[in-house]
């Protein structure tokens, strides 16, 4: 009897172990170095997500456990970590990856592995299209982020269209993410005829951009139109002064990177560029983000915010496939991505089927970003109109 009984205690606390098991979530980013501000601020939206979840009791009555891991946004790096998080932490699903590089590198890795990546914030046009059908059978790459191609539209839109300039100058740095912005903007130009006066390029942790902002204004720029990361973005706008010589800035969304507004200062005021979300919170769900934000990690300001947004939806929209997968089977989440019947409400917008086997971008048109300024040291709606747009998504 006593046996028995004990083998009966034994297969009960082996049923209530499995139960109990975590999920285990991979989150790689770059959490030191130049891009940690979009880097941290991501990891924080995913956290934020991830306690709500525990806090609902979890996702099949298993909590939900972040292995996270830092690729400096380094493309070697962000490889051998992608590899390392599915080999060896035995993760279901990646989320994360902040430059394109990186996520070109690492999406190998779970492309051959067969595990899905939500990409939170890398925006070059190709991240979604490295494994797409028919070359691939299945694609295992989504995205939360607007692309590039999208953004650079919105860039020229607004240098173009918005406010008639005609002599573009684009400056953009070596890595993919510059190289591939770069080439997205010309295309963009193109189409209205129109091609850049000068294209500058600069490699990270270059400090001295008068050189190139000389040769801009012989070339009679009327304004800059960026594809960089804050540091390097931050000395242009500050060269702007030293050689006296103020444009408009107009880039893609890291203009609005902590590490450009404070080392800038006065100089990044105006400059304009495409956002998923703003923290001055358009709606009551955005804004009580924000709060949230700054009640759990005690800044009051967002180091980037559409990285953050992102990042929590990022592990919203993962929750909800794994609960429609029934496990945590990775096919069967690929699969329940592309065919999500939940409807999400997540601070960026509310996700209805954001993704299918054709297409893994949650962002497919501008209908949700919006032109972000800073003014006064923070990042504002450019337009009026846009804060009502942003409520209603």
């Amino acid at each position: 009897m006593r046996a028995c009984l004990l083998w009966l205690l034994c297969c009960w606390l082996a049923a209530t172990a499995g139960a109990a098991e975590p999920i285990r979530v991979g989150v790689s980013g770059p959490f030191t170095g130049g891009s940690s501000p979009m880097g941290i601020s991501m990891r924080n939206g995913i956290r934020l997500a991830a306690a709500d979840i525990n806090a609902s009791g979890g996702i099949l009555g298993r909590p939900v456990k972040l292995i996270e891991r830092d690729d400096q946004a380094r493309n070697e790096l962000g490889a051998k970590v992608a590899q390392q998080l599915i080999e060896e932490d035995r993760i279901v699903a990646g989320l994360g990856i902040v430059n394109t590089g990186v996520a070109l590198a690492s999406q190998q890795h779970y492309q051959r592995a067969r595990v899905p990546i939500i990409t939170s914030v890398a925006t070059g046009s190709v991240v979604t299209k490295q494994f797409q059908p028919p070359r691939y059978l299945n694609n295992y790459v989504f995205r939360m982020s607007a692309n590039d191609t999208i953004q650079a539209g919105m860039i020229v839109e607004e240098a173009v269209d918005n406010r008639g300039f005609t002599k573009i100058a684009i400056f953009h740095d070596a890595t993919n993410y510059g190289e591939l912005g770069k080439l997205d903007l010309i295309k963009a130009l193109a189409e209205r005829g129109m091609g850049p006066v000068v294209v500058e390029r600069f490699n990270l942790r270059e400090v001295d951009m008068t050189p190139l902002l000389r040769r801009a204004r012989n070339a009679g720029a009327q304004v800059i139109l960026t594809y960089g990361i804050g540091p390097e973005l931050a000395h242009i706008a500050n060269a702007m002064a030293t050689v006296g010589w103020r444009v408009p800035l107009i880039g893609s969304w890291t203009l609005a990177m902590s590490n450009f507004i404070e080392q800038a200062g006065p100089n990044a005021e105006g400059a304009r560029m495409p956002q998923t979300y703003i923290q001055q919170g358009a709606s009551t769900r955005q804004q009580a983000f924000a709060d949230r934000y700054k009640q759990t990690f005690g800044s009051d300001r967002i180091p980037v915010p559409p990285a953050a947004a992102q990042g929590y939806d990022s592990m919203l929209v993962l929750a909800a496939a794994i609960r429609q997968a029934g496990d945590t089977d990775s096919d069967k989440i690929r699969e329940a991505l592309e065919n999500l019947q939940e409807r999400i409400e997540g601070v960026v917008m509310t996700y209805d089927k954001p993704f299918s086997a054709d297409d893994h971008e949650a962002i497919d048109d501008t209908s949700i970003p919006v032109m972000g300024e800073v003014k006064n040291g923070r990042v504002v709606f450019a337009y009026p109109k846009d804060l009502v747009r942003a409520a209603n998504r």
